[in-house]
């Protein structure tokens, strides 16, 4: 990550939310209830707070066969909101193949993935921050 880039991963902690207005999940109750229940993660601001997001698409146009695909994209919530959206912050971390939906079976699917992040979360991942040197 770029020293630019790395600024930046502490702004939802700097950021003050307007009250009633949200612009970025960490002005969300979800968020605040999070800190509440895990202070041990939330006290280091650099820590990574990610987001999984997924949604089917027709790979062949929707005049073709009916297909589908189910990308599953991680995004870096601690980004502001200019950039926590943008593609070079999107992960793509694996795709869900068709025919068809995996309906209630996407937990089977996300399983791999799932396993990752909860052993990303018990061990965590040293790192070097580049921003602060």
């Amino acid at each position: 990550m770029s020293p630019r880039t790395a600024e930046h991963m502490t702004w939802h902690q700097s950021h003050h939310a307007v009250d009633g207005v949200m612009v970025h999940p960490s002005d969300g109750e979800a968020w605040k209830h999070f800190n509440s229940m895990h202070p041990h993660f939330s006290a280091e601001s650099r820590n990574v707070r990610l987001g999984l997001c997924t949604d089917r698409f027709n790979p062949f146009g929707s005049f073709a066969a009916p297909y589908s695909c189910w990308p599953v994209i991680l995004t870096v919530y601690n980004l502001p909101p200019g950039m926590c959206m943008r593609p070079e912050f999107m992960f793509l971390s694996m795709v869900i193949p068709g025919p068809s939906s995996p309906g209630r079976n996407i937990d089977v699917c996300l399983r791999p993935l799932i396993d990752e992040l909860t052993q990303l979360w018990s061990s965590g991942a040293l790192t070097y921050d580049i921003s602060r040197k």
